[in-house]
């Protein structure tokens, strides 16, 4: 209802995964997959956070601390949506602990159950 976002980085992630035929069951071209992205991000709630921003406010972002190699990118996607006072969406919980406390993580942060 309150709508949704997706910036470079979810996009780059979105066309890769879709070009796997072990994903998706099926092979696609790059221009099917540009026209469902174009559909999806074409959706009138759609946005874009912008990811026009350095390594060190994703370090500022992290008040819990990024401590290795599979934070990195959480911690931009979560950067992006905190500058745009958004909520990151995710299945992954692992990413609550890149926000120090309970407040951040309910105001910053919506993990799905699986």
């Amino acid at each position: 209802k309150a709508g949704w976002a997706s910036c470079g980085l979810t996009q780059t992630a979105f066309v890769r995964l879709c070009l796997q035929p072990a994903v998706t069951g099926s092979t696609a071209t790059v221009h099917e997959i540009r026209a469902l992205l174009a559909e999806l991000t074409g959706h009138r709630h759609h946005a874009i956070a912008p990811i026009d921003f350095g390594f060190d406010e994703v370090l500022g972002t992290c008040t819990g601390g990024l401590w290795g190699h599979r934070q990195v990118t959480d911690a931009w996607l979560l950067c992006a949506a905190v500058r745009q006072s958004m909520k990151l969406v995710t299945f992954d919980r692992g990413v609550a602990g890149l926000l120090a406390t309970p407040e951040e993580r309910v105001a910053h942060l919506l993990v799905l159950q699986a």
